[in-house]
C-alpha cells in the first residue's frame, strides 16, 4: 500500500502571518489538531501547525494569541514524503522520529497529509 492510498487529500492551510487566535479558529471550524502553513513562493518550504505548538506558545505567551503569528510556532520546514512511497516506510519514519503528522509532497507541490491515524485505521481495515 502506498501513502497516496490513505493520505488525506483535502488539507486545510493558513497563511505563516495569521495570528495564532486566527489558526485556533480554523482547527475548530474544521475539526483539525493540525494545519498545513502556506509557502510564500513556490521554492519555499511548506510548515505545519499544531495543537501542540499552539498550547507551548499559549503557556510561553500567558495566553495572548493575537499577538504571536503562525509561522512563529510552526514547524518549517515540515517533513514530508513522496506519494508513492511504501506506508510502512512512512510508519517506520514516524515511529522512530516521534511524529505524527507528514506532507505529501510532489516537486514542492502539496498533494495531501499522512497521519500515524491513517495508516493505524488502514491496518484496522485489512484486519476486518
Amino acid at each position: 500500500m502506498q501513502v497516496k492510498d490513505i493520505m488525506v487529500r483535502d488539507v486545510v492551510t493558513v497563511s505563516p502571518f495569521a495570528t495564532l487566535r486566527e489558526a485556533m479558529s480554523l482547527m475548530k471550524r474544521h475539526d483539525l489538531k493540525s494545519l498545513v502553513v502556506e509557502q510564500q513562493t513556490p521554492q519555499d518550504a511548506w510548515g505545519l501547525v499544531t495543537y501542540t505548538n499552539v498550547l507551548k506558545t499559549i503557556v510561553a505567551e500567558n495566553g495572548d494569541i493575537d499577538l504571536v503569528n503562525v509561522y512563529d510556532v510552526c514547524a518549517r520546514p515540515a517533513i514530508s514524503v513522496g506519494e508513492s512511497l511504501d506506508v510502512r516506510h512512512v510508519a517506520g519514519l514516524m515511529t522512530q522520529n516521534g511524529i505524527k503528522r507528514l506532507l505529501v509532497l510532489r516537486d514542492n507541490e502539496l498533494l495531501g497529509l499522512v497521519t500515524m491515524n491513517d495508516i493505524v485505521g488502514s491496518v484496522m481495515e485489512m484486519i476486518d
